[in-house]
């Protein structure tokens, strides 16, 4: 073989050695998948929302959802049982990380034997709960986004008392499977005798239970409605909403879309707003942070919502001082 024969199979043999390097390296970054397991169904007023504050907040940390980052999204509607079914679905896809909404959608998790990496978004107590050793460190895979304390729940009734003062009885909503249900209500019982308030709970498992119980409830005058954070609560709020309505029953709520869609005031913390929140912790977790270093945190900022529409179709007049604080009032 001539020397350069030689060197050309020299040079062709060093770039073919070469290439596959090369290839390497043009190779598009390996997606990272993150499972997401929300409390509502698919098609709820909030739910393009909270998905895409998630969206948005990941995206301003690097992540482009296709390209670096899948998320497989799945809707628990409020039910125990879609929360097992689809927590397994998404822990057998191996995620890297979890997003999980409220506590029975991460207890799901717990019960699949899922082992990685969960954030929880809407959770109200999640050390009373077990799912954390303490706010501040939570030990284990699991941290997030605090709904509200319990103590918030006087609150409610407190506020109903004063756009409604003739309301004497109150029925409040709740999930009895829900632990945090349980907790709310009692919070609500204690500084009820000191409003001359009878509080009873009302549960809300399906549609028609919903409207056999405020049915019953309403026959009895003098009556009011707290409609707590749970789930269920939230896929029929349009029903509760129209029921409130029907039976001439003032009720306060803990989300503005309930104000917006017709409901009478609403005051808690902005859900939307954990969802951004969230995908930062996701990001540190996928850059190789642990949840156990990771601090719950509890919500920096709560709205009182008005609908005044809403108040005169009931009768009402709102106190000057109420509207006053309030962060947004419809007209």
């Amino acid at each position: 073989m001539s020397n350069l024969r030689r060197r050309e199979l020299i040079t062709l043999l060093g770039a073919a050695a070469a290439w596959p390097l090369a290839a390497r390296a043009q190779q598009p970054e390996k997606a990272r998948r993150i499972g997401v397991l929300m409390n509502l169904v698919a098609d709820s007023p909030e739910a393009p929302a909270r998905v895409g504050a998630f969206a948005q907040g990941l995206s301003e940390l690097g992540w482009a959802i296709g390209r670096n980052v899948r998320i497989e999204y799945r809707w628990g509607a409020g039910d125990t049982n879609r929360y097992r079914k689809y927590a397994a679905e998404l822990a057998a896809l191996a995620p890297d990380a979890v997003l999980a909404t409220g506590t029975l959608s991460v207890a799901a998790f717990q019960q699949v034997n899922y082992a990685g990496p969960i954030v929880f978004t809407l959770v109200s107590d999640p050390v009373g709960a077990g799912l954390v050793e303490s706010l501040a460190r939570p030990g284990g895979d699991i941290t997030g986004f605090m709904l509200y304390e319990y103590s918030l729940s006087g609150k409610w009734l407190e506020l109903l008392k004063q756009i409604a003062p003739g309301v004497t009885r109150v029925a409040v909503f709740r999930d009895s499977a829900n632990p945090a249900g349980s907790a709310q209500f009692g919070a609500i019982q204690a500084v009820a005798p000191s409003l001359g308030v009878q509080v009873s709970p009302v549960n809300v498992r399906d549609a028609g239970e919903i409207e056999r119980s405020v049915a019953v409830f309403a026959r009895s005058g003098n009556g009011g409605l707290i409609v707590t954070g749970i789930a269920t609560a939230t896929v029929h709020h349009n029903l509760i909403i129209r029921l409130a309505a029907k039976y001439k029953l003032p009720a306060v709520y803990t989300n503005r879309f309930d104000i917006i869609d017709g409901g009478l005031m609403s005051y808690g913390p902005d859900r939307v707003d954990q969802y951004r929140r969230a995908a930062g912790y996701i990001d540190r977790i996928l850059k190789g942070e642990k949840p156990a270093d990771l601090p719950v945190q509890a919500p920096t900022k709560y709205e009182l919502v008005i609908n005044l529409k809403t108040a005169r179709a009931l009768g009402l007049d709102v106190p000057p001082m109420l509207l006053a604080r309030a962060d947004e009032v419809i007209e």
